[in-house]
């Protein structure tokens, strides 16, 4: 056989070894932990590594699809280092198994330091590479004989690596692919969670205003279904938590320290609202920003029953998974202001993306200092002693939402007829409100849109200018005031380090 196939052979060989060290750490993480799985511990290291800036060139790229290029990333990785070892070994044994050891101990490193993390949570990686070496090692045997083997045993030394590589690969996808879907169904929750009733709120929301919704085709709907909100967070596998074991804690600066269950927090009289939540990284133009109606507990009560002391302004909210988040505690503590622990949205429980069973939601704050995910923990506390996930990587302490606008119809680049036509959008200023919005067609004068009746200061805001328009390439931007007199501005800022500003400009051709 000659040199060229013999490599092609050797680099299959570590691919499928590769595949059993993940099937094998899949189905030993069946019996740990499903977080226990080396893929997302080392993704989420990289997560936690990569500079902010290369977080924000990813979201802006592939928006709420960051994860899936993070997968598809590592997986690249992995085909070349699992190509690496393959050619090691059959080039310059036991160097091949080596390099695999390595990978692991480092897959190891990212898995045990993840939040909540145990030693035993090492073992599927562990386990999962000696197999691999194993099968490595005697694939290398193998492939050996039949490299070198003499004409006659050719055909035997042929079919025992053949078998043994194809029946590999074939059972590791199967395990694989089966433990993986166990490990991340979350059908036994997702049962739990749509049986869960939620009680009636004590303070419900008030009716949504007639007029609110201009019905415009190709506009972002008054109200974002579940299916349809953004999802940004650093969580690869979304948590799964059974809400009948759930607790919150109250800690820090406090006169007393408070813990709460689930159960606990449904008792007490919960809080409706339609909020517009926003995430910092959203561009301008962008569409990682939804309304929805939450259901929830003030955080205020719960802090007032702590009772937070003397020179505290920070609460430092934690995820099961170990984000945290920094937010003012003067924010909280607002009576003007709705920010709850929030168990529904949009009238179900709160979905499992999108933190189930309880998270933050606060209104005029971006989310990456107001909105934690799957909560556990409060601990109040100072901005000059703790930071945050996001702080710490480089972003503002405390996130205002800018006032801000977008063009939805027509969409950019589109073909429209001559004559009347709507341009249409959505424009938001939480906490403060949207006072008016102005479009501007080929930098000629600006000139005020129609508003919707807004539902409330905290949420985004609908709006319309009928155009009459001319046959021709047009530019067409928007920009709007909030009811504190502030007008967007045409600096363009990126997203990074507190929010993105300046005008939505499209260009359409009227035909």
């Amino acid at each position: 056989m000659n040199a060229r196939r013999v490599a092609v052979w050797a680099a299959l060989s570590g691919i499928v070894a590769a595949l059993v060290v993940l099937a094998v750490a899949e189905l030993v993480a069946l019996f740990i932990s499903p977080a226990s799985s080396p893929l997302f511990g080392v993704g989420s290291l990289v997560i936690d590594l990569v500079p902010g800036w290369f977080k924000n060139v990813v979201i802006a790229l592939f928006g709420t699809n960051d994860k899936l290029a993070l997968f598809v990333a590592l997986g690249l990785l992995v085909a070349v280092l699992a190509v690496i070892v393959g050619l090691l070994e059959r080039r310059r044994p036991p160097w091949g198994s080596v390099l695999l050891g390595v990978v692991a101990a480092v897959a190891v490193g990212a898995v045990v330091t993840r939040a909540d993390a145990s030693p035993l949570w090492a073992a599927p990686t562990l386990v999962g590479a000696a197999c691999g070496i194993l099968v490595l090692r005697s694939l290398a045997r193998r492939l050996a004989a039949y490299a070198t083997g003499s004409r006659a045993g050719t055909r035997v030394t042929r079919r025992a690596f053949l078998a043994m590589l194809a029946a590999t690969a074939g059972g590791s996808l199967v395990v694989g692919i089966t433990a993986r879907t166990v490990n991340a169904a979350n059908a036994a929750v997702n049962t739990l969670r749509e049986a869960l009733k939620l009680p009636a709120p004590a303070v419900p929301a008030p009716p949504i205003p007639t007029g609110a919704d201009l019905r415009i085709d190709g506009m972002s709907d008054l109200i974002t279904a579940n299916a349809d909100f953004y999802r940004i967070d650093t969580a690869l596998q979304v948590p799964v938590i059974d809400a009948a074991a759930w607790t919150l804690k109250v800690t820090g600066m406090v006169q007393r320290e408070v813990t709460m269950t689930f159960a606990e927090l449904l008792a007490l009289p919960l809080t409706e609202s339609v909020m517009t939540l926003t995430c910092v990284s959203n561009d301008v133009g962008g569409n990682l920003i939804g309304n929805a109606t939450w259901l929830g507990y003030p955080i205020r009560e719960l802090l007032k029953r702590a009772g937070p002391l003397a020179g505290a302004d920070m609460v430092l909210s934690k995820s099961v998974d170990g984000y945290t988040a920094s937010t003012p505690l003067e924010a909280l503590l607002d009576e003007e202001r709705f920010g709850v622990l929030a168990v529904g949205m949009n009238g179900e429980p709160l979905p499992l993306e999108h933190g189930f069973p309880v998270r933050m939601v606060v209104a005029g704050l971006y989310g990456y200092v107001s909105a934690t995910k799957w909560l556990v923990e409060l601990e109040v506390t100072r901005f000059a002693d703790k930071s945050a996930y996001w702080t710490d990587r480089g972003w503002a302490e405390q996130g205002p939402v800018k006032v801000a606008s977008r063009i939805d119809v027509p969409a950019y680049l589109a073909l429209v007829p001559e004559g009347i036509v709507a341009i249409a959008g959505v424009a938001w200023a939480q906490h403060d409100g949207i006072a008016g919005v102005e479009v501007r067609i080929d930098r000629t004068g600006w000139v005020p849109a129609r508003l919707a009746s807004p539902i409330s200061i905290d949420t985004w805001c609908q709006w319309v200018y009928e155009w009459t328009a001319v046959k021709g390439a047009h530019l067409i931007e928007v920009r709007a005031t909030n009811r504190s007199g502030v007008t967007q501005v045409n600096d363009r800022l990126s997203p990074f380090p507190n929010g993105a500003e300046g005008w939505h400009q499209i260009t359409v051709e009227v035909v």
